[in-house]
């Protein structure tokens, strides 16, 4: 029998789909699972683009450019440029997914062997990605303790080398939520400059920051223009998931023209989709007014939710969908598991995303779950009162007061 490469061996599986066939069982088990352990929104699509899907006339589905349809370019510099970018159409190039637009980044800006570094916990496919493009994670840790906030920067200078190529960031961040600060963006301007380095930022959740807090790309920083490569997607802004389209922004003409040959490669990204996408730009605010309006009061109710129950720390988060939270379990992995063989309340269960698999550090975040607000809020309620009676069942529960579980509010 032919062997599986090397590669594939070590490929890391996706923390986040980990547990799914534990929640197929129980859900045949007749138990209702409410899904915390993914992005993917309940929140409706845009009318504007299952309209433009629905009336589209064409005789041939046919390929588009390499570099994205140049109308929906266009219409994504209106996008961006009404968020003071200040770019054309000639810096954008049109992905598959925001995912693609990592891995053509990774492929264009760094060799094999070659360093990036990355606040953690993080994205769990940016490890997948770099794996795939013979790239090295270099993971700088950030704290609960302080809601995940960008780690000092002597800590990135500890870990630069010749191999380092990029510091890569999430901002709003998946999975922490955390919301970069406009001084925390200049500190990493300036480390970018000093070092002569690529900065990667996915903005994926741009659109989803609370309390009136102001987003900051590093897009809006003068001197970076050759520094910054900026992903995003259509998949959280427009609660499009499956419509598998991002882009990938930059202002450096090198990088941009080396990408495209990747982009080539790999023929076009999917003409229904950008047709949807084009219209989408035209939502109009109040759609994104009401979203953030819904979001911000599940953030509520799930934060309070988890602070109130024994043992628990979850810090508030200034955007995204997610909370990273602290539990006062043996290994959150187990837990998450035991919540969807072992444990129903009123034949229901809470499915989560442990947060180990966000880490690059071995070790890290064996007692902190990723949980995604993505539910309408009295599923989001009937899944804390899930979770509170859980806690107090689990035979691996950790006693309150010991030196592991305290943590400072």
């Amino acid at each position: 029998m032919p062997k599986i490469s090397n590669k594939g061996k070590l490929m890391p599986a996706s923390p986040i789909r980990k547990l799914t066939p534990y929640a197929d069982q129980a859900k045949q088990q007749g138990k209702k699972v409410y899904h915390l352990n993914i992005g993917q929104p309940d929140i409706e699509t845009p009318h504007v683009m299952l309209d433009a899907i629905k009336n589209i006339d064409f005789k041939v589905w046919a390929y588009t450019q390499s570099e994205g349809n140049l109308s929906y370019r266009k219409k994504l510099v209106e996008y961006y440029n009404r968020a003071n970018y200040n770019i054309s159409v000639e810096d954008i190039l049109v992905t598959t997914g925001a995912s693609e637009a990592i891995i053509i980044a990774m492929q264009t800006c760094l060799d094999s062997g070659d360093e990036v570094i990355i606040p953690e916990p993080f994205y769990a496919n940016y490890n997948a990605f770099a794996w795939m493009s013979n790239v090295t994670v270099k993971p700088v840790l950030s704290l609960i303790e302080n809601g995940f906030a960008l780690p000092p920067i002597s800590e990135f200078e500890k870990l630069i080398t010749e191999k380092t190529k990029a510091i890569f960031i999430c901002n709003p961040n998946n999975p922490t939520g955390y919301l970069y600060s406009y001084e925390e963006m200049v500190e990493l301007k300036n480390l970018c400059l000093k070092h002569d380095l690529y900065l990667f930022a996915d903005e994926a959740y741009r659109e989803f920051c609370y309390d009136g807090s102001k987003f900051y790309s590093p897009m809006h920083f003068d001197g970076l223009e050759d520094h910054v490569v900026v992903f995003d997607s259509i998949s959280k802004r427009y609660s499009a998931c499956g419509a598998r389209l991002g882009c990938f922004i930059t202002k450096n003409r090198q990088v941009i023209q080396t990408a495209l040959k990747f982009a080539q490669a790999r023929l076009s990204p999917g003409m229904v989709a950008q047709i949807a996408a084009e219209a989408a730009v035209d939502t109009p605010q109040s759609y994104f007014d009401r979203v953030n309006k819904e979001y911000t009061e599940r953030r509520d109710m799930l934060v309070a939710a988890l602070n109130k129950m024994e043992g628990v720390y979850c810090p508030n988060p200034g955007g995204a969908f997610y909370v990273v939270a602290r539990f006062p379990v043996d290994d959150s992995e187990a837990f998450c598991q035991w919540m969807l063989e072992e444990f129903s309340h009123d034949n229901q269960t809470v499915m989560m995303a442990p947060a180990a698999g966000f880490y690059s550090t071995p070790g890290a975040g064996r007692d902190e779950i990723r949980l995604a607000y993505v539910l309408n809020k009295e599923d989001l309620n009937n899944a804390m009162i899930c979770l509170d009676k859980a806690l107090k069942e689990y035979p691996g529960r950790k006693m309150i007061g010991s030196k592991e579980s305290v943590v400072a509010h």
